[in-house]
């Protein structure tokens, strides 16, 4: 039997597999790095440090059982961080500046036709790490698709890839965890919901 016979739901990742982070948000980037005469780092690496350490604070909230400080606390904070480690002031407007961007985040171009298609098979549901009210604008506002259910991990108290996440989000469906997939380009994601599987 193949192994996607059983599959009643596709579970989306957003940041990052459906929305282009790097892509969207590089050009503020530069914008910002442009004005203040930064030219010891380029954007695309700023880019690079940023989300990096934004994953760091993901898992240290989760890893001290801090419960989920927000999906934009987490990037804000990990900014402030990325800022002072490239010698850049973090001041208030400087934050704002560069938070801005993600007002504008797109989806990779190949997202829309995929889902349109796959739409056809499964229930297709975006589950995020994100907050609600800016999950809701992003898939209406910015994705444009009428997803089946938008599941905001804070629900769970926790950020993904804990197991609270993916359990829950298939009992909010109604569904047997095992069938539902998680679809990702973060591969912490794909890990914890292959923890799933019984």
């Amino acid at each position: 039997m193949p192994i996607f016979a059983e599959t009643k739901a596709l579970t989306f990742d957003l940041f990052g597999t459906i929305l282009d982070l790097g892509g969207s948000l590089t050009p503020f980037i530069r914008d910002g790095l442009n004005a203040r005469d930064v030219t010891e780092i380029s954007a695309d690496d700023f880019w690079e440090q940023w989300r990096y350490r934004q994953r760091i604070e993901q898992y240290q909230d989760t890893i001290m059982m801090l419960g989920h400080s927000g999906y934009l606390e987490t990037v804000r904070r990990a900014l402030h961080y990325t800022l002072r480690r490239n010698g850049i002031e973090a001041s208030p407007q400087t934050v704002e500046e560069f938070m801005k961007g993600w007002q504008y985040l797109s989806p990779f171009p190949e997202v829309l036709p995929a889902l349109q298609i796959l739409e056809e098979r499964y229930s297709l549901v975006v589950l995020s790490n994100g907050d609600p009210v800016f999950l809701d604008y992003l898939v209406k506002e910015r994705v444009k698709w009428d997803f089946d259910d938008v599941i905001s991990v804070t629900s769970f108290g926790a950020f993904k890839p804990h197991p609270a996440v993916y359990r829950g989000a298939a009992g909010e469906l109604g569904i047997d965890v095992n069938t539902c997939l998680m679809v990702s380009a973060n591969s912490f994601d794909i890990m914890g919901a292959r923890g799933m599987w019984v």
